[in-house]
């Protein structure tokens, strides 16, 4: 017995696929406005790449530790004139630990993050590498040595750095020679000790946002950075030795040797050797401090699954009409498309003012109560609404599951759709595709 105020039903099997077609045509083309909402995810996410980059200009930029380098002008017999050169000699061991505490800059809806560091480096150099050098020993002029280190942004200095070697202290100054060894650096003129092993140390109280590095320029470089960040993100060409993060923040240590650096200890008469983009895919390492996933790559990896939920929604709608043998219009179908669409754009705008997982909440219980409201009003029967809007609450609690496990996510997306197919198949069966009703 038909349930009352049931609309009629469909006549034929050539009726049926017709239906099946249009619903099909409607699944296609929801993706257009689904292909709409990740565009203008993009674009929040490139306003909030412009915050972060104008926070970065205002606090500091990330910052790059270059150095040091121990530089020794020598002169050379060039015709009949004496031409000045530098050898170049980096730190026999590099020794740096770095403090850095970081916090949140607000600028209306978008977050940037910066940080106040405190790095304490410290090594020696080796006056041998002057006779290994193979220029002699007279043409050195050890008066006018210098030892110089490069930043990314100066900007970011809150005090001035001052080398210490046996018997000096020696403040630092920046560089403004277009033909130095960094494009940011800073310097300092030294007295070359006539010791073998020249031991120095320097303090660099630094604020920097979003990340910090190192070179690797020592022979042995031994780095440790401390930080108050809970989810540090290490990058470079060389992953930590050990590192450990907790409630509290995060350590990480480095311990690296020389062997297939792609610079050598000493050189001269290079200055981009340093610079180059070389060095920096080989040589360079350290922490980004970024949000784990912020809300518009959760929302855009979540918008990407548009097209499944639609058509798992509309294949559980259509068979539930058809086992109930109700129809319901086509248009029906279109508005409840358009709210699923909606979702997303509620998601996105949410997010952007509560976090992803509150706003997938309240999207979510929005959405699937509008429709089970709606499909309660089309079928006059809230059983039958009920286990619709149970369905949908699967379909987006499987989503945000999803969303949430990284490595495990497409081994548990599997085995979930593996059963949602298995439970079409299951009600499908009882549908005489003959008959129909």
């Amino acid at each position: 017995m038909e349930p009352e105020n049931s609309h009629p039903p469909l006549k034929n099997t050539n009726a049926l696929i017709i239906k099946l077609c249009v619903i099909t045509a409607l699944i296609l083309l929801l993706l257009i406005p689904s292909s709409w909402i990740q565009s203008m995810i993009d674009e929040r996410e490139s306003a909030l790449q412009a915050t972060q980059h104008n926070t970065a200009n205002r606090w500091s930029a990330s910052q790059t530790l270059r150095g040091p380098v121990l530089v020794i002008p020598y002169t050379e017999l060039d015709g009949k004139v004496n031409a000045q050169q530098q050898l170049f000699v980096l730190p026999e061991n590099l020794n740096i630990r770095a403090s850095v505490k970081t916090k949140l800059f607000h600028r209306g809806i978008m977050d940037a993050t910066v940080y106040q560091s405190k790095i304490q480096v410290s090594g020696n150099f080796l006056r041998s590498a002057l006779a290994q050098s193979g220029i002699k020993p007279g043409n050195f002029q050890t008066d006018k040595a210098y030892i110089t280190f490069g930043l990314t942004d100066l900007k970011g200095l809150k005090s001035n750095p001052v080398i210490e070697l046996p018997g000096q202290r020696v403040a630092v100054q920046p560089i403004f020679n277009e033909h130095a060894l960094f494009d940011s650096g800073l310097q300092a003129g030294i007295r070359l000790p006539d010791a073998e092993n020249i031991p120095f140390n320097f303090t660099l109280d630094l604020n920097g946002s979003e990340a910090l590095n190192f070179l690797h320029t020592g022979k042995t470089t031994d780095v440790t950075i401390n930080s108050d960040w809970k989810s540090p993100n290490y990058g470079g060409y060389y992953l930590p030795d050990s590192h450990s993060a907790d409630s509290s923040g995060s350590t990480a240590h480095w311990r690296i040797l020389y062997y297939k650096r792609p610079f050598p200890q000493q050189w001269t008469n290079n200055n981009t050797l340093l610079s180059g983009d070389k060095a920096d895919s080989e040589a360079l390492f350290g922490v980004k401090f970024r949000l784990p996933v912020d809300q518009y790559r959760k929302t855009m990896r979540t918008t990407k699954y548009s097209s499944l939920i639609i058509l798992l929604t509309f294949v559980s709608l259509f068979l539930t009409e058809l086992i109930r043998r109700q129809n319901i219009h086509v248009f029906n179908y279109i508005l409840i498309g358009a709210a699923m669409v909606i979702y997303y754009t509620l998601l996105l705008s949410f997010a952007e003012h509560i976090g992803y997982d509150w706003a997938y909440l309240i999207s979510s219980v929005a959405t699937i109560s509008l429709i089970a409201w709606f499909t309660a009003s089309l079928m006059h029967n809230r059983s039958v609404a009920v286990l619709f809007g149970g369905i949908l609450a699967f379909f987006y609690g499987f989503i945000y599951v999803i969303i949430q496990l990284e490595e495990l996510s497409l081994l548990m997306g599997s085995i979930a759709l593996f059963f949602i197919v298995a439970a079409l198949m299951y009600f499908s069966r009882k549908i005489n595709w003959e008959r129909h009703y």
